[in-house]
């Protein structure tokens, strides 16, 4: 089944019905069919279709324009500097590139604005029933090195569609704030979900908490999805005006794509007592989300005094039905529960393919995520970071998040990230980089030390601590770990 199908049905079946509220400009479902048939005619054969620019209507447009064509469509990172972009263009041609700058020409490119290509003529045909085929090239973050292109096709698509997704389920006056970018897988999946269910989406270009809580108060968003600093910026609002929230239609809050600090969520339902919260945990290769704590799981874990079913909240719940999760130790030996290891997926909405590289499934159709975690005895997964982070101290690995989760329990101390540091003894050892409350007695680096001691043991004390105003982040919420690897590197040397 084609991806160009789920607009096909949500347009027969209400073609009245708004689909996308993008600033002044509202479209319905018809509207919207209309437009991806106009500029499925402006693109030749052999081309890719790919986006440039924040969100906008066009975002849903091209995505479907591209699925009725058979092209692939490829959604470009605009903040990205501009060797890195140029090199990312030039990976995409030949194609179609929708995008109202003008310093993005080159060989094998045809560039065209927006409005350019909404006066053609729509076409009618039927959309290729290869299902086979690929469906999206989505650039991967590259927060450890060169970004990779994911092949997702479009059986991948709709295998998490169907799996997900009940078709119309979502009532007349629903709606979704999608803050994500276009070029983000969690802002792909949205677009694909939500016309599938019949949801409005409502799009948020640039993320500011008070522009957040503005849009979603006016358009009566019932639905949203956020990244873990995102859903921080917004409680640190709140608090900050010293009033309760009015958005009195808000029903579910999603969020994913890093590590939520307890305190944040633990604020967050607070805040919002009414509200349904899920922690999404999936990746680029496996077509969005794989796992789900769902509603029930957090208010069960947050209300039980059970230490092993509250520490659920920090989890990113179970697989969902479609999908398999094995954790494995470094021989490739599955692992019990509780024993930490490398994650493993498997089903049909995991791609797991690269341009260029082929699929990374094995033989029995697992792929290494490479994140690392546990599975609990009733298969809630929690993830300890990715392999790659593993703090290697004298041949013993260290996961920064069990000395993270430590230190974050301080009071005063707002965020934390654990990293390996250059060490002449030990070969690694363990740096920190802390931000912390300034309205609070900020603890010093002998405190946290000392914390660490007697919570965990003497080869997780950190050995360099750096005091921060903030850590770097990515514009989906990823901690960039190598820029505070680097940094706290410099600073031992």
């Amino acid at each position: 089944m084609n991806i160009f199908l789920i607009l096909q049905m949500a347009a027969d079946a209400m073609p009245d019905r708004v689909a996308v509220v993008s600033g002044d400009e509202r479209l319905t479902y018809a509207a919207l069919l209309e437009r991806a048939r106009t500029v499925a005619g402006a693109l030749k054969q052999d081309q890719k279709l790919g986006f440039l620019g924040e969100s906008n209507a066009m975002a849903p447009v091209a995505l479907f324009a591209a699925a009725l064509t058979g092209a692939p469509y490829v959604p470009l990172n605009y903040r990205l500097a501009e060797e890195p972009l140029n090199a990312l263009l030039k990976r995409t041609a030949p194609a179609l590139i929708i995008t109202d700058r003008t310093d993005v020409a080159q060989d094998g490119l045809v560039v065209s604005a927006s409005s350019s290509l909404l006066g053609g003529k729509p076409i009618d045909s039927d959309a290729p029933d290869d299902a086979t085929s690929p469906a999206i090239e989505l650039f991967t973050s590259g927060t450890t090195g060169e970004p990779k292109s994911a092949i997702l096709r479009h059986d991948n698509l709709m295998s998490y569609i169907l799996g997900t997704v009940e078709f119309m389920s979502a009532e007349e006056d629903e709606a979704t704030l999608i803050s994500v970018p276009p070029y983000h897988i969690a802002g792909i999946s949205a677009v694909l979900s939500s016309v599938y269910a019949g949801r409005r989406m409502v799009q948020l270009p640039n993320f500011s908490a008070e522009a957040w809580l503005g849009l979603a108060a006016t358009e009566g968003v019932t639905n949203a999805f956020l990244v873990p600093t995102m859903l921080q910026r917004i409680v640190e609002q709140i608090e900050k005006s010293g009033a309760a929230p009015q958005l009195p239609k808000l029903r579910a809050l999603a969020y994913g794509g890093g590590k939520m600090p307890l305190q944040v969520i633990e604020a967050a339902m607070d805040m919002f007592p009414d509200v349904a919260f899920t922690n999404a945990y999936g990746l680029t290769e496996t077509s969005s989300t794989i796992c789900l704590l769902d509603p029930d799981d957090h208010r069960q874990a947050r209300s039980s005094e059970n230490p092993e079913v509250r520490r659920r909240l920090g989890s990113v719940g179970r697989p969902l039905p479609t999908i398999e999760i094995q954790i494995r130790d470094e021989d490739g030996r599955a692992c019990g529960a509780d024993e930490a290891g490398l994650v493993f997926v498997r089903g049909d909405q995991v791609s797991g393919e690269y341009k260029g590289a082929g699929s990374q499934l094995d033989g029995d159709g697992w792929f290494p995520t490479k994140d690392r975690g546990f599975l609990d005895t009733e298969g809630f997964l929690f993830l300890d970071g990715r392999a790659d982070d593993v703090i290697v101290r004298g041949g013993e690995n260290i996961s920064p998040g069990e000395i993270e989760d430590v230190v974050i329990a301080h009071p005063s101390v707002k965020d934390v990230a654990a990293v390996a540091v250059p060490d002449t003894e030990w070969g690694e050892a363990v740096g920190l980089a802390v931000v912390v409350d300034p309205e609070t007695t900020p603890p010093g680096a002998e405190e946290l030390c000392e914390i660490v001691r007697k919570s965990l043991r003497s080869s997780r004390v950190p050995t360099l601590v750096h005091f921060c105003d903030a850590l770097p982040y990515n514009e989906t919420g990823k901690l960039l770990r190598r820029v505070i690897r680097d940094d706290l590197a410099r600073l031992g040397s």
